[in-house]
């Protein structure tokens, strides 16, 4: 799996980031992913929000936004798949590390998974995929250590 991380914040994070790409890389292991490709993305507030209002119609800041391209026929090839993008808001993941008391690579790492399984067709609309896709969620932190 082709896992791309990008940084489009003035922040250094590359020990952050660097970490972070292990963990998708190991977890996509995990979950069979072999070939294909993601991109991970960490933007600022303003670039955040403004994804959430055009994409969701949604005139806030939001934590993540996953853009999953194999929701989408065009995007489908037999043995490669593109994912698509995650996008996670710095600012946010900062600030939910210190109102939830742990650690910015828990939220990060949190964020990044949440995203993920968004782009494998994981989803929380309903009570009943709610408790599945956030037990996967805590499944997979717990298996790394990332604990709260």
């Amino acid at each position: 799996m082709n896992i791309e991380v990008f940084n489009e914040t003035s922040s250094n994070l590359d020990k952050e980031l660097n970490e972070l790409k292990a963990l998708l890389q190991n977890v996509c292991q995990d979950e069979k992913l072999d070939s294909g490709e993601f991109n991970v993305i960490i933007v600022d507030s303003n670039k955040i929000r403004e994804l959430n209002k055009e994409y969701r119609n949604i005139d806030r800041v939001t934590d993540v936004i996953s853009f999953a391209l194999e929701d989408d026929d065009t995007f489908n090839l037999e043995d490669y798949r593109v994912l698509g993008d995650i996008y996670i808001c710095l600012e946010q993941a900062l600030k939910q590390a210190e109102d939830y008391g742990h650690s910015f690579k828990r939220e990060l790492s949190f964020l990044a998974i949440h995203g993920l399984l968004h782009l494998l067709g994981y989803d929380h609309m309903s009570e009943e995929e709610e408790k599945i896709m956030f037990k996967k969620q805590e499944e997979v932190l717990s298996h790394y250590g990332i604990e709260r």
